[in-house]
Order: C-alpha cells, then sequence, then structure tokens
C-alpha cells in the first residue's frame, strides 16, 4: 500500500509537467480499443511554439461543462494545527452542465500552477517537458437551467492526492447532466486557495478515511445552502448564473478513489443523504475498521482491492445490503481509474521511458479501455439508482469491455 501510494504521489507530478524518472513507455493500445467514438489513443496538443500540452479525452454527453471553484471555511470545527482563531478550510470545486455558449469563459486547467510547483518540488521533478491540460469545463460558465434540478454526486481523491485526479469521470458525468462537487481533504491534498497560498500533503498530520468522510456532511450542507440561493464561498465570489435552481439534493450520490473509496463507504454510514456510492479501488482499510451494514447501492470498481481476493474489501462486502457490485479489471492497477492511465502514455512518448517502467505504473490494461470503462460505468450505476434508469450494462453478467468483468 504504501509503495503504491507513493508511485501515485510520484505519478501525479509527473503528468502535470513532465518528468524525468521512470515513469512510462509509449502506448501500445490496439485499434480496437480505442475505436469508441470519439476516444482515440492519448496524445499531445501544441499551443503556439511552446511546450507541449498534455491532453485529456472529451467527455461524451450532450451538455456543455461548466466549473466554479468555492473556498470553504467550517467554523463548527477549529484547525488545531493552524492554531486559534483557524477553522478548518477546504477547497471544491463544482462541475454543472452548462449552456451552449459555454465556449466564451476560459476553459480550466487540470491543476493550477502553484499545486503544479508544490508537486514537482515535493518529488525533484522538471516542469519543461509539457503543460498541464485544459480540460472540458469552462470556468464560471452559465447553468444550463433549462433541465431543471439535477442529481449531486461527490468525489473524494486519493492519499496525497487532489480534487481533479479523475477529472475524465467527473466531466463525464457533468456533460451528462449531473453536478459533481469535487473536494480536497485538507492536509492530504495539493491545493491553492484564494489568497494565493498553497496547502500539500503533511507528513506531520495523519490524515486517515475518517477525515475525509467527516468533510462530507459540511460539504453538503453547503451545497444546500447553494441550492437554497445563498452564497456558502468565504470570499463571495459571484457565482454562475443559475447554478442554484440546478441542485437537487434530494439525489445525492458519492464517489472517491483509493483512500477517497473507503471514505466513500464511511460517509454513507454517516450521512443518509448519501443515496448511492461507488469505490474506485478503495482499500477499505481504516481504524477503527467498517463495522456497520450500508442498506443503499453500492458499486466497487477495483484492480487491486478485490473484494474476492483482500481481505479488507472481502469483509466489506459482507457489510453490503443494497445492490451491490464488484467490478474487476484484470491487468490493471488503481491507476487505471485516475486520469493517470491517459496521461502517462504522453508522458512515455517525451520522456522515452521503458515498456517496464510504464507496466509497473499502470499495469498490462489498456489506457484507452480503461478511460472507456471510467466513462461507462459511473455513468451508468448512478443513472440507475439516482434516476431509476434501467442500465443493462449492470444487469448483463459479463462486461462487454475485454479484461473486465463482474466478481460473484
Amino acid at each position: 500500500m504504501t509503495t503504491a501510494l507513493t508511485r501515485r504521489r510520484l505519478l501525479t507530478a509527473a503528468l502535470a509537467a513532465g518528468a524525468a524518472g521512470p515513469l512510462a513507455r509509449a502506448d501500445r493500445s490496439s485499434a480496437a480499443a480505442a475505436s469508441r467514438p470519439g476516444l482515440s489513443r492519448p496524445g499531445l496538443s501544441r499551443p503556439g511554439l511552446g511546450r507541449p500540452r498534455l491532453t485529456l479525452p472529451a467527455p461524451t454527453g450532450p451538455c456543455r461543462v461548466g466549473i466554479v471553484s468555492l473556498h470553504l471555511i467550517d467554523t463548527a470545527r477549529p484547525d488545531p494545527v493552524a492554531g486559534p482563531g483557524h477553522y478548518r478550510e477546504l477547497m471544491v470545486s463544482v462541475w454543472y452542465p452548462a449552456t451552449p455558449d459555454a465556449r466564451r469563459h476560459p476553459a480550466a486547467v487540470w491543476l493550477q500552477d502553484a499545486p503544479l510547483r508544490g508537486l514537482l518540488a515535493d518529488n525533484d521533478l522538471p516542469v519543461d517537458v509539457a503543460a498541464t491540460p485544459l480540460t472540458a469545463g469552462r470556468d464560471g460558465a452559465p447553468a444550463l437551467r433549462a433541465l431543471g434540478r439535477r442529481p449531486v454526486i461527490v468525489f473524494s481523491h486519493g492519499s496525497n492526492g487532489h480534487r481533479s485526479e479523475t477529472t475524465v469521470i467527473v466531466q463525464e458525468l457533468a456533460s451528462h447532466g449531473y453536478v459533481v462537487v469535487t473536494v480536497d481533504t485538507p492536509y492530504d491534498a495539493f491545493s491553492e486557495f484564494p489568497d494565493g497560498h498553497l496547502a500539500v500533503p503533511s507528513e506531520d498530520v495523519p490524515t486517515t478515511p475518517w477525515d475525509h468522510a467527516d468533510d462530507i456532511p459540511f460539504v453538503l450542507d453547503r451545497i444546500e445552502d447553494l441550492a437554497a440561493g445563498r452564497n456558502p464561498d468565504a470570499e463571495h465570489h459571484r457565482l454562475p448564473a443559475g447554478l442554484a435552481g440546478l441542485l437537487d439534493m434530494r439525489r445525492v450520490g458519492m464517489f472517491g478513489y483509493s483512500k477517497g473509496g473507503t471514505a466513500t463507504a464511511l460517509a454513507m454510514i454517516g450521512d443518509q443523504r448519501i443515496r448511492a456510492g461507488l469505490s474506485l479501488d478503495g482499500p477499505m482499510q481504516c481504524q477503527p475498521p467498517i463495522t456497520t451494514d450500508i442498506d443503499r447501492p453500492f458499486l466497487m470498481m477495483t484492480a487491486t482491492f478485490t473484494s474476492a481476493a483482500d481481505t479488507s474489501a472481502a469483509d466489506f462486502w459482507t457489510h453490503l445490503r443494497g445492490w451491490h457490485r464488484n467490478l474487476q479489471i484484470d491487468g490493471g492497477t488503481e491507476l487505471s481509474y485516475s486520469d493517470a492511465v491517459w496521461l502517462l502514455p504522453q508522458i512515455a512518448r517525451l520522456t522515452g521511458m521503458s515498456d517496464t517502467d510504464l507496466a509497473g505504473w499502470i499495469g498490462t490494461f489498456s489506457p484507452s479501455l480503461a478511460v472507456q470503462i471510467q466513462q461507462a460505468y459511473p455513468l451508468a450505476f448512478f443513472d440507475m439508482h439516482l434516476r431509476h434508469r434501467r442500465q443493462p450494462l449492470l444487469e448483463r453478467p459479463n462486461s462487454p469491455f475485454p479484461g473486465a468483468h463482474f466478481i460473484p
């Protein structure tokens, strides 16, 4: 576990701005693996004469995507690390379906410059290989009010991570009409605040899945404020037009990556507002351990921590009393469920890393297939349980994607 997290931390930095180190090889996925419309092999763009820019796959939904960041302060929770008079502060981003003219607004970057520099400095990596990707999100674009109120999904990141690490999934959901709220956990994330100060993961402040989960009720309370027409942003920055009218707090889901997957289960136990949960290779390890049953739908998407082989995941599986399934990919790693699986082959072509080195990071599962699975299964899961739409993808006994299958 420690090795995997250390590697992912290094990788996150490398993805943002390129790296020299044991990170990558060229993507050799087949044409069949990249045959889905709109999805090809990972590729670079070249803005002007500057550094090549890493790219993300475009979402497949019919809606344009907007994004706004919020600075939230929990005045009910003093921050003992920051000192007297300071309270727990966190950054979140709200992704949402936007109006067709959203392109008039600037594209949001995958990660801001200051967090990128923090990541790179933390891992002794250079910044001269590639520029950070642009996302499908348009900063401050008006919300598509014609859709009416939309389900809300919260995301929790992995250890030493950041709220952008599953942007492929997040913007896919938003393009299909969901509002997605991504959360940076204090002392476990690289995050930039409005005053310009940079927060980085702290080795002096141990952060557990419980810490991730404990922030979620506060975040949901603030999103309820937003739905009621109030502005929860600490600086009261202007909010996108129509955003409040999109939020349906009667239909709330949550998903998380790695440690955030464990936090998703804990948050569901503690907050009945969360009606469906999804874990992306969550280890389901925490102290105290999970002993409470969950009676709502839960999907485990695993590579390493499978319900059939991992002790903690297998024990957690016995506590699922509602609808539940475990989708397993063979030959992948936990990175197969993050943006890293798409971005890393681009770094490979820039740095000339060996096939063996890349396989050590992302395994042998095709990056193109991994992205297709990221786009298909979370959407199907939340459509089924928050929109009550039948989903043959989740009903069939086997996955249509080679190398992926359901564990009984």
